[in-house]
């Protein structure tokens, strides 16, 4: 695909993530963000044949974006404890940023794949199990972190970040929730000295 075709595409993903944030994935059509990037019907479709084929590469981009993250860093031997601190931070903000909340969007897109450990939300979890895991056995072994279950502390990471991300686009939560998880992480996994 040309530069501009790229340029095209990555526009109407950006503008495709705030109509899914706003309006969950099952209510959003092709005219909606036709409507959202000023293309016409025929200029989307030269990009993408549905709402489900945008948002599945959205989420594949998102995913790959937070795997090469934590990978490079790891690969150039930055501290575990620095690597750990600015994914909690994003995490942190993003919990209750109903305004760009994918939760409900990515819930309706994967639930109507449930077709067992081969579906599509599985695939993504485990991708990110993968990325944690690395990322938290890279800190015990250079002793940044205590040594803990990684695969219950990914579990409490990822189920916290998503029920509040999703809780928060239903009713008010406030900031304190997502202070007190990312407390409680930090205190799990860093040594005294540090917290």
């Amino acid at each position: 695909m040309s530069k501009k075709g790229d340029l095209t595409k990555q526009r109407i993903k950006e503008q495709a993530i705030k109509i899914f944030a706003q309006r969950g994935f099952k209510d959003v059509t092709m005219k909606d963000i036709c409507g959202g990037t000023g293309l016409s019907r025929g200029g989307l479709y030269l990009h993408y044949s549905s709402t489900r084929q945008i948002f599945a590469e959205i989420i594949d981009d998102l995913m790959n974006a937070q795997s090469d993250e934590f990978s490079e860093k790891i690969e150039q031997g930055l501290s575990a404890k620095e690597i750990l601190l600015q994914a909690l931070e994003r995490y942190q903000k993003e919990m209750t940023d109903t305004q760009s909340s994918l939760s409900v969007a990515i819930y309706e897109f994967f639930s109507a794949d449930v077709s067992g450990p081969g579906n599509a939300l599985y695939r993504q979890y485990q991708k990110s199990h993968s990325m944690w895991k690395r990322l938290l056995e890279y800190g015990i072994s250079r002793r940044e972190f205590n040594a803990v279950d990684a695969d219950a502390v990914f579990d409490l990471i990822v189920f916290s970040y998503q029920g509040v991300r999703m809780y928060s686009t239903l009713m008010p939560v406030d900031g304190q929730t997502s202070r007190r998880i990312i407390s409680l992480i930090k205190t799990i996994l860093l040594p005294d000295e540090e917290v």
